[in-house]
């Protein structure tokens, strides 16, 4: 349950480290950090699919995800599952909706939550190659690959692909490989950088 919990915090970060990014195209790290320091808010939604060899078709979610600086966050599961992580003043809280009844996932204050929330704010700074978690590679295309340095790390994702589009300020697509036969893939729609975000969307459900 910990295990599915880190990795899906893990698939936020990549989110929000890939909106960070699409303040501005760039060919070095430098580049990349001047233009992610720039991001004090985001808004935008996102289309998960999840394959793997055993399905015919992939598996779709949609939601919505909100950030706001330095460490306010709103990752929001809209269909086929709904469930919020809401992190806000130091607290992070989990809700999952089922039959029109919401309920508390007291788990969401696990450590282990708690530090990879600390990365997710990190990555929002484009600091992929300060990571210690991750080896971090800045490749012709341009793609930024990460790949995780302990076992533990590996054994949910092998490595993590962003694809930086020809047009200065898009992204072109985020895969997160999880073994040979199984990866997911992000895309992104309607994403507005900087936009005002109210402090109760943080806070309430």
């Amino acid at each position: 349950m910990q295990k599915t919990r880190i990795y899906h915090l893990f698939l936020c970060a990549v989110i929000l480290a890939s909106a960070g990014l699409c303040l501005g195209w760039a060919d070095t790290w430098d580049d990349i950090k001047a233009a992610s320091g720039k991001v004090t808010a985001i808004r935008a939604e996102f289309v998960q699919e999840k394959h793997m060899k055993i399905l015919v078709r992939p598996l779709v979610s949609q939601g919505m995800f909100y950030f706001k600086a330095p460490r306010s966050l709103r990752w929001e599961y809209r269909s086929p599952i709904q469930s919020i992580l809401l992190t806000h003043g130091g607290k992070t809280r989990r809700f999952i909706r089922k039959d029109g009844k919401v309920s508390e996932d007291a788990g969401a204050q696990l450590p282990a939550v708690q530090m990879v929330l600390h990365e997710i704010t990190q990555w929002l700074k484009g600091r992929f190659d300060e990571n210690p978690m991750f080896s971090s590679h800045l490749e012709p295309g341009p793609k930024v690959v990460l790949r995780p340095k302990e076992k533990k790390f590996a054994g949910m994702i092998q490595r993590i692909e962003l694809i930086l589009a020809d047009r200065p300020g898009m992204i072109r697509s985020v895969t997160i490989f999880e073994g040979e036969d199984s990866f997911t893939r992000l895309r992104f729609k309607k994403v507005v950088l900087n936009p005002p975000l109210p402090d109760d969307l943080f806070g309430k459900i």
